[in-house]
């Protein structure tokens, strides 16, 4: 597989963990797995994990040119299957490689270009995304909800199959206790994922909810953090958001486990497997109407959608809060539904599709 990232990467998000959960269940069965991802810095060029063998070559944007020599060097002829995973630009191997073929992506970029790249590179990328998507039309390809398929179609693919994510730890035996009117962000501080709406939707619900906090869990460049904590204190609620950065994964699940919900603000997501993975830790969420959070909130029943506005995100979290009926009634379906979710089941389904087509 090619990737850009790979599980041991500091910026590696839910893509990363689906592609090493799937991989290592791969090994464990007797199959060989290899990635090629991005090198970064003090990483070990070669390395395996959980009997994954990881090879890291190349930097954000010259990954794709170090993978296709390192294939046509070391790897051709010596795999049945080359996996291109797509995260906003591919790695090309419908023209180079010889092995059966197949893609797995979580996501099309489309308008997270003009979030996270200056003019004009964002205008160049989002309209080219379209033009080398027409390689990949006619090969096996590997989706996470059925946002992505519905995106994948309209630009005509053919073969596409869903699979289900899952969670990587054990959920909670009931729903715990909850700290008063806290809600929680978790995820990397960068501006598709809009960490000043959540900040932005606090500041508006504190008008009728005094002591309403925020914790925000997830690390960013320096100046993204300290933006993000000074409009928390021009909208003069310096005391009531918590920045807790990068923490382990259990210092997350105990966060998330004790908040009323989580608050999910993405321009575009595959699925959002933070949602699902904060409703094991007995916890909804409040999020955007859109791509891939449609498929894994489902509104009005294991928590709710709104419109992508910090206005509507604040009136959301005052009629969840107003209401503890409603808010105990998707706090339970938000638990009850995250136990249908695990990395058996992603890989069950991935093993299929790839007998399917090989």
């Amino acid at each position: 597989m090619f990737n850009w990232r790979d599980i041991r990467h500091p910026e590696h998000g839910g893509a990363e963990v689906l592609t090493h959960e799937i991989a290592r269940r791969l090994v464990a069965e007797g199959h060989e797995f290899t990635l090629f991802a991005s090198a970064f810095p003090n990483c070990k060029k070669r390395e395996v994990v959980d009997g994954v063998q990881i090879i890291r070559d190349g930097g954000r944007y010259s990954v794709y040119w170090r993978a296709f020599l390192y294939y046509q060097k070391e790897f051709c002829g010596k795999f049945d299957v080359v996996i291109d995973q797509i995260n906003t630009v591919p790695f090309f191997t419908p023209l180079f490689a010889k092995e059966k073929k197949f893609v797995l992506i979580h996501q099309l970029c489309r308008e997270i270009w003009f979030y996270e790249k200056p003019l004009p590179i964002a205008i160049i990328g989002y309209l080219l995304e379209p033009l080398w998507l027409v390689l990949y039309r006619n090969t096996p390809t590997i989706t996470v909800s059925n946002s992505t398929k519905k995106d994948l179609e309209f630009y005509g693919f053919k073969k596409i199959s869903v699979i289900p994510e899952g969670i990587n730890f054990k959920s909670l035996e009931k729903v715990p206790a909850k700290e008063p009117n806290t809600f929680i962000f978790v995820g990397r501080l960068v501006s598709s994922k809009r960490p000043e709406h959540a900040i932005q939707a606090i500041a508006l619900a504190k008008q009728q909810a005094p002591d309403i906090k925020l914790w925000i869990v997830g690390s960013g460049t320096e100046t993204c953090t300290q933006k993000l904590k000074s409009l928390a204190k021009s909208n003069n609620i310096e005391q009531n958001v918590v920045f807790w950065g990068r923490v382990s994964q259990e210092k997350r699940n105990e966060l998330m486990s004790k908040s009323q919900a989580i608050l999910v603000t993405s321009v575009r997501e595959g699925w959002g497997l933070i949602v699902t993975e904060t409703n094991a830790c007995g916890t909804c969420a409040i999020g955007y109407d859109i791509r891939g959070l449609r498929d894994s909130i489902q509104n009005s029943k294991t928590g709710i959608l709104t419109e992508p506005d910090p206005q509507s995100l604040a009136n959301a979290i005052i009629q969840f809060l107003g209401n503890e009926k409603t808010k105990a009634q998707l706090t339970q379906n938000a638990f009850e539904d995250s136990k249908k979710y695990n990395w058996e089941n992603s890989y069950n389904e991935f093993k299929k599709i790839v007998s399917e087509y090989t």
